[in-house]
């Protein structure tokens, strides 16, 4: 038996959509019929038309990994197999338009194809990360526990990205709105006061002069600009997508940037942190786990400098030796390292070590945060000053011409 996703009417009119289990694809229509169905569409769940291929793409976002995870680890902690507790989150109503791809991932399982590779097939949005930490659970025979490490994993990313997101909401807020008001200004109140300035014969102010000479530049420059950038974006993302070179290059010029060096060297910091700890907890050999931390940091600069550098762990050398000589990495973690390797508590201390990033990243984020909303208020203010003091100035000689 396969689950099919369908889409159609009943005999009233009304749209029907759902998940239905048959044989194949006929027999599939056929149990539709008999249910007083016209299917418009039937597909293998979490397959189909290009339609849910581009629809797959924006499925199983990380807080329904997260939940996922979450909740499978509760029911297999309860005794039921592994295909039983898929079933009952098909049926799950929280897990909204992400039940099809879940019987997908059941079926694939009753072919006897391992989660690790049912999940990798199911969505893109699943890592290799994600991937390697169930493999590493159902190898060692804890998958329940080793899925709530990885939702508790998962749900720290959001986190860090939640707070992120939050804190760039009102610089941007700021920066719009200072853009509307100004566009507003420029190109239709300046405007307006010159045509009566030059209707009444007074010369403008060279404040004056000078913003509607910017106005103009900008109104060509501006738009160039922006398809330039545009262009710019689209070039540099298909050159990331296809060349693992140019990624690495990239990044590492990147690490070279004063401020994007301390905030993604913190956050590298936490996810390989993180990261080898619960791999290490869940029964991974250290190389392997260092492969796969690597990888979860997101940077393939980083990636690129702990990979070479298993090799020398792998022939003898001290991993903290071996972290010391990845820059982003280099910082307070080979310490920790060193006291975990001394005390024979590792995963204890890359625990303690990824809390202190923890607490840097926070202060960083909220220090830079201030600043950066502190310096778009002094921006925005001296922008609205000098467009208000090019209005101003005209409105005043022609008060005095008028006296």
């Amino acid at each position: 038996m396969r689950t099919f996703e369908y889409r159609g009417f009943n005999h009233d009119g009304q749209a029907k959509r759902g998940l239905i289990e048959a044989l194949d694809l006929k027999d599939a229509r056929e149990k539709l019929s008999h249910q007083g169905v016209l299917a418009e569409s039937v597909h293998v769940a979490g397959e189909g038309n290009r339609w849910v291929w581009r629809r797959r793409d924006m499925l199983f976002a990380l807080e329904t990994r997260a939940a996922f995870y979450r909740e499978l680890a509760s029911i297999l902690g309860a005794g039921l197999p592994l295909s039983g507790a898929l079933t009952l989150l098909v049926d799950a109503p929280e897990m909204g338009n992400n039940r099809s791809l879940i019987a997908g991932v059941r079926d694939r399982i009753g072919e006897g194809i391992a989660l690790a590779d049912a999940l990798e097939t199911a969505s893109p949005k699943v890592t290799a990360f994600e991937k390697a930490v169930v493999q590493t659970g159902e190898r060692s025979g804890r998958l329940d526990e080793v899925l709530n490490r990885l939702a508790d994993f998962l749900e720290e990313e959001r986190k860090l990205r939640d707070r992120l997101i939050t804190a760039m909401i009102y610089p941007v807020i700021i920066l719009v709105l200072s853009l509307a008001v100004g566009m507003a200004m420029l190109f239709f109140m300046l405007p307006s006061f010159q045509n009566l300035l030059m209707e009444t014969g007074i010369e403008m102010p060279w404040i004056t002069r000078a913003v509607m000479a910017g106005a103009r530049v900008g109104a060509w420059v501006v738009p160039g600009g922006l398809i330039l950038l545009v262009l710019g974006i689209g070039w540099t993302r298909a050159r990331w997508r296809t060349d693992e070179e140019f990624r690495i290059t990239a990044d590492r010029r990147l690490h070279r940037l004063p401020v994007y060096r301390s905030f993604y060297s913190v956050l590298a910091n936490i996810r390989f942190t993180r990261t080898l700890s619960m791999l290490l907890s869940s029964g991974l050999p250290l190389l392997d786990a260092l492969g796969q931390s690597a990888k979860a940091c997101g940077s393939p600069w980083v990636q690129e400098l702990v990979e070479k550098e298993i090799d020398s762990v792998r022939h003898g050398a001290a991993l903290s030796d071996a972290l010391t000589r990845v820059p982003p990495l280099s910082g307070t973690l080979p310490g920790w390292v060193r006291a975990g390797e001394a005390s024979g508590d590792l995963q204890g201390m890359l625990e303690h070590a990824a809390d202190r990033s923890q607490q840097v990243w926070e202060r960083w984020i909220t220090r830079t945060m201030t600043v950066i909303e502190s310096s778009l208020v002094i921006i925005v203010g001296l922008f609205v000053f000098l467009l208000a003091l090019s209005i101003i100035l005209p409105i005043l000689s022609l008060n005095q011409v008028l006296q």
